[in-house]
């Protein structure tokens, strides 16, 4: 792919645009020291985008989305949009790109690195050397499912209406991407529904289960419900590998997940689509932190996740498995020396900035690199 790797930036907003600066801090080293150079482009999004131009995401910064190779994106959001409605809120950019592409897949691994496992809410023992990957359907269920609205219903009554739906090609694709990668990894699939009150949820078991008898029985497949799910996340987060789930569990499992490791400013997540003829998937990259307006501006932001998201790109948009293997490693060693930033500042480590941090890896890779 040399020559021809092209990448869409989309900052957004807070503090997006602050840890895509060391993002593109990165793609300049690799062009320096690794002599692999990306095609870059930088669009508006969200809030940034409402401002300048008046919607959360214009057509052409979609059509360039759907050009690149990968789509690298920061955060939006922020109070100053709250009083907009549903569909022009910054959010909603993020939604459209999602459904556009088709991302129907979102991977969200929660690792805990071992400078780290003192950060952690948990008991060091109980997340010690977890490394879980939450694969979460993206393009279905409730969160885009018709009808849905709010209805006025008279007599100061009104009613809030969101449809929760999902066909078997959704289920087996998501379902199947989970259990490619758990062949990769632990080789265990835990599937994630509320079959127990849900027809939507039983479908989902019912065809979790036929998918996994077909092609995939060298697969240890459980099912287990999505309450008793969040409880076993915290009370032993190790009996996990990989858990597949809806749109909506997904959501909330992966933020739950998250927080095992300490600080949601550690994890980077990929949105997935089919791939084409070529083998080639639509594919966007984000840290799974928001836009943290409160701190924006301030070069107080975790910029690790931002390049660890990218360190999933080079994975899977780009087969560059030894330098996402790099750049991991820079990371694992800067924080044992007890760098941090705020979020996950430690008694007697280090306190440093955004900037400081990257400066930080960007030296360790230049060790690691020589």
């Amino acid at each position: 792919m040399a020559g021809t790797r092209s990448l869409l930036l989309l900052p957004g907003d807070g503090i997006g645009p602050e840890v895509m600066r060391q993002v593109r801090r990165y793609i300049d080293w690799m062009a320096r020291k690794r002599g692999i150079e990306f095609t870059v482009e930088e669009g508006l999004v969200g809030g940034a985008a409402i401002d300048a131009q008046g919607v959360p995401l214009t057509d052409a910064t979609l059509e360039k989305a759907k050009a690149a190779d990968a789509v690298l994106f920061g955060a939006v959001g922020g109070p100053k949009w709250d009083g907009l409605g549903f569909d022009m809120r910054p959010e909603a950019g993020l939604l459209r790109l999602r459904k556009e592409l088709d991302l129907f897949a979102n991977l969200r691994p929660a690792k805990v690195f071992d400078a780290l496992v003192d950060a952690s809410s948990l008991k060091p023992d109980i997340v010690r050397g977890l490394d879980v990957m939450i694969v979460r359907e993206l393009t279905g269920g409730i969160y885009f499912g018709e009808p849905r609205g709010i209805e006025d219903l008279g007599n100061g009554q009104r009613r809030g209406v969101n449809t929760q739906v999902y066909t078997t090609a959704e289920i087996h694709r998501v379902a199947r991407i989970a259990f490619e990668l758990a062949r990769k990894r632990g080789n265990k699939v835990c599937s994630v529904e509320k079959g127990n009150v849900m027809e939507s949820g039983l479908l989902w078991r019912q065809e979790v289960t036929a998918l996994h008898r077909a092609e995939y029985g060298d697969v240890e497949l459980s099912h287990m419900l999505a309450d008793a799910c969040s409880m076993q996340l915290v009370r032993n987060p190790g009996q996990f590998d990989v858990i597949v789930t809806d749109n909506l569990f997904g959501d909330m499992l992966s933020d739950e997940a998250a927080m095992l490791t300490g600080s949601i400013g550690m994890l980077p997540s990929a949105s997935l689509g089919a791939p084409d003829a070529d083998g080639r998937r639509r594919a966007l990259y984000e840290p799974v932190h928001g836009s943290a307006p409160d701190i924006a501006g301030r070069d107080m932001a975790n910029p690790i996740a931002m390049l660890l998201s990218l360190g999933m790109a080079l994975r899977w948009s780009f087969d560059l498995h030894a330098e996402a293997d790099m750049l991991e490693q820079a990371v694992q060693n800067v924080l044992r020396t007890g760098m941090r930033t705020s979020d996950i500042m430690q008694p007697g480590m280090a306190r440093c900035s955004t900037s400081v941090m990257a400066d930080t890896i960007l030296r360790e890779l230049d060790k690691l690199a020589a």
